[in-house]
């Protein structure tokens, strides 16, 4: 069923506790119990299990419940036990687990979507169950009777939501790359503005209430941070992986950030660091450094005689620059850059080498990561992918 790792202690470096291998395909979400040495899983199998630590160090599932159709999501509340889990047939089902999570009672049971489940959020304040599908729409039920209480259309399927529950703001990332905030009432909804800033699919959303941030991680490889509390609209990239992001968690006592991508790399993102925006590329003719025209600007190369070249930006300060003007690289991490981009010669003798310290440090899964899930009390990362494989971290000796 499930091995348990014995590793040997590395310095900051996450240490692997164990594996849980029994799935017969995608475990699509999986969260870890609060204090308990337990874990709950959804997979593409149509199964619902529960995990718990037995006393020889393995994980065997407490239960084993098999849906009607497959799991693509889901939702578990710690205080009232509460699983809500999304389905591909667009139906969510919802489930009371039991003090000692050896049994779960079937709640509610509700049509949301007309097509699969994407993201489902239970809010106990409220007495909501937040729902978003491939159907393009966002709904939100009572959780005590099932009945909808509202929805709204979206342009593009969703496929990242996050809940203020002070504001009662929702936050919803889709396929466009754009996140659009809701403010919801009992029965209705009002959009309250829409932020883009990503060239490919929002996929993973992450919301700080008391810093008031909001994360985004994207399929373009990029995270950023939407400030839209005291920093009026202040933007900040990150950008650090090399393929699409897929889970983000806020650790907000030392806050950092943990993200995680299809490859299977880990990022611990020092938040606690004053981070600059990334400028805007500005529009030129010609090269703003030596002046030399760009191959589209006809009158300059035919009045000068020059052969015109193509145009680069300076990531640091955003002008339109030549190639021989921008022949260097560095990292600029306070801009979010952890690896080498292009910067023109002048910006790249102006960066120090205290401002190439890194703010972040990477590490590898070993498997190609569809979720993420932390757990603050004892510090633990799960990660999920479709090797059927659950990974559970010790974080501690890189949040900290």
């Amino acid at each position: 069923m499930a091995a348990e790792i014995h590793p040997k202690p590395q310095t900051r470096t996450p240490v692997l506790l164990s594996k849980i291998e029994a799935s017969q395909d995608v475990v699509n979400t999986a969260v870890i119990i609060p204090k308990e040495d337990g874990v709950i899983s959804v997979s593409e199998d149509r199964t619902v299990r529960v995990w718990l630590k037995r006393d020889g160090g393995q994980y065997w599932p407490s239960v084993h419940h098999t849906m009607p159709a497959p799991c693509s999501c889901m939702s578990f509340n710690p205080e009232t036990r509460r699983l809500s889990v999304g389905m591909d047939s667009g139906e969510v089902s919802e489930f009371i687990l039991s003090e000692d999570y050896n049994k779960m009672t079937p709640a509610l049971s509700y049509q949301a979507h007309q097509g699969r489940v994407t993201v489902v959020l239970f809010v106990l304040e409220m007495e909501w169950v937040l729902s978003t599908g491939q159907d393009k729409s966002f709904t939100w039920h009572c959780s005590e009777s099932g009945q909808q209480l509202g929805s709204y259309r979206t342009t593009s399927w969703v496929s990242g939501l996050q809940f203020d529950v002070e504001t009662r703001h929702a936050f919803v990332g889709d396929h466009s790359g754009q996140v659009t905030i809701l403010k919801l009432e009992q029965d209705s909804c009002n959009p309250v503005t829409t932020f883009k800033g990503h060239t490919g699919s929002v996929t993973a959303l992450c919301w700080d209430p008391v810093q008031r941030v909001l994360f985004s991680g994207s399929s373009d490889h990029s995270i950023i941070m939407w400030d839209i509390g005291g920093g009026k609209g202040t933007a900040i990239e990150l950008q650090g992986h090399n393929e699409k992001v897929q889970g983000l968690c806020y650790v907000p006592h030392t806050r950092q950030l943990i993200s995680c991508s299809s490859d299977g790399g880990i990022i611990v993102w020092n938040m606690d660091v004053t981070r600059q925006e990334t400028p805007e590329w500005l529009d030129s003719d010609s090269c703003q450094r030596c002046e030399q025209p760009f191959f589209w600007n006809f009158k300059q190369m035919w009045d000068s005689k020059r052969i015109g070249l193509r145009q680069h930006h300076c990531r640091k300060c955003g002008q339109a620059v030549c190639g021989k003007c921008s022949s260097k690289r560095s990292t600029i991490p306070l801009m979010g850059f952890e690896f080498e981009v292009r910067v023109c010669d002048c910006c790249h003798d102006s960066i120090t080498d205290e401002d190439r310290a890194p703010t972040a440090t990477f590490h590898d899964s070993k498997h190609s990561i569809v979720h993420v899930h932390f757990e603050p009390t004892r510090c633990r990362l799960l990660t999920s992918g479709p090797d059927k494989v659950i990974k559970l971290w010790d974080m501690t000796p890189v949040v900290s």
